[in-house]
């Protein structure tokens, strides 16, 4: 963790819990927008303009908050306007680190070593964890953005005629279904896994855990009556919100964060949905089991000997 920009301790996961012990996760500091034409977007302030290779994104392939960015910019093929950088799947003692992992690069744009470092070349007074995604500006050199839902959202349109406008992530007409469904998907799913398996009490996790669950039944029951996705016919930004956890679900959830009631492979209709979602042109290559695996298996709190289970089976996803 920075603390006035100084590295001070070892990296841990759970650096601030409730009055219950759950686990509670850290704001975003960075809330500038990239917009057409430089204005300021929802948060923070302009000068940021569309501009292609102006941006470069730095994900870890095991995190599914920087995954929803790598998918968004598949989608609307961004491709060639914003270059990324993958860390190395292991969680070091100063956190996320480039190298040469398969699959991972070194920061050739910044030769940092760790993402912390790009987190003080940004802020020299930045105190908190460097987390990933990380929107990176290469002419003002700092970092646009850390919150992938707003990045997500600046993918989706702040790129203008530099992006495939024919693809819509948040359209108009369903953004009220969107939300709802985000506000609701997130603590109880997308961050309920993370409250449970970093729980420090059992009171903790067992709210957290019967929140996942009930969470899984209701969208299985959702999907199993409508369909194709979330919203309809639609592949909206609520379904990248959801397919992230759930294809982390069976190879790093459901048993090292003990969210081990049901598997995903037990809900038809999820498992249906999500073999959709990674059959839509270019997320397969969003997705790797191998850093998925050995990421959450190298948490020393949860897996203190870093073993990595073989299984399981995602034959059935085609992983």
């Amino acid at each position: 963790m920075l603390v006035d920009g100084k590295w001070t301790e070892d990296w841990q996961p759970v650096q601030a819990k409730d009055a219950k012990g759950g686990f509670v996760r850290q704001v975003s500091s960075f809330r500038n927008w990239v917009t057409p034409d430089g204005r300021a977007g929802p948060t923070g302030d302009g000068g940021f303009a569309a501009e292609t290779g102006r941006y470069q994104l730095y994900v870890a392939l095991i995190c599914p908050w920087a995954s929803r960015t790598l998918i968004a910019r598949k989608l609307k093929k961004l491709d060639g306007v914003i270059s990324v950088s993958v860390v190395e799947p292991a969680l070091t003692d100063q956190g996320w680190r480039f190298g040469d992992y398969p699959g991972a690069n070194r920061d050739d744009l910044n030769g940092a070593t760790y993402m912390h470092e790009l987190y003080t070349r940004a802020d020299p007074t930045f105190t908190g964890r460097a987390t990933v995604p990380v929107l990176w500006d290469k002419v003002l050199r700092t970092i646009v953005n850390n919150e992938s839902a707003d990045i997500i959202r600046m993918l989706n349109s702040g790129f203008g005629a530099l992006a495939d406008e024919s693809v819509d992530l948040y359209p108009q007409a369903l953004r009220g279904e969107i939300d709802m469904l985000n506000e609701r998907i997130y603590p109880a799913l997308n961050n309920g896994v993370y409250r449970a398996g970093f729980a420090t009490t059992q009171v903790a996790y067992e709210e957290a855990f019967h929140g996942v669950f009930a969470m899984l039944d209701e969208l299985e029951a959702r999907l199993a009556a409508g369909g194709p996705f979330l919203t309809g016919t639609a592949f909206t930004e609520a379904d990248i919100r959801l397919f992230v956890t759930l294809v982390r679900f069976d190879a790093a959830y459901h048993g090292l964060f003990k969210c081990n009631l049901r598997r995903l492979a037990d809900y038809a209709a999820l498992s249906a949905y999500a073999k959709r979602v990674l059959d839509l042109p270019g997320v397969r290559e969003t997705v790797s089991i191998d850093h998925i695996k050995h990421g959450y298996h190298s948490i020393k709190s949860l897996n203190p000997n870093g073993i990595v289970p073989l299984g399981p089976d995602l034959s059935a996803l085609g992983l």
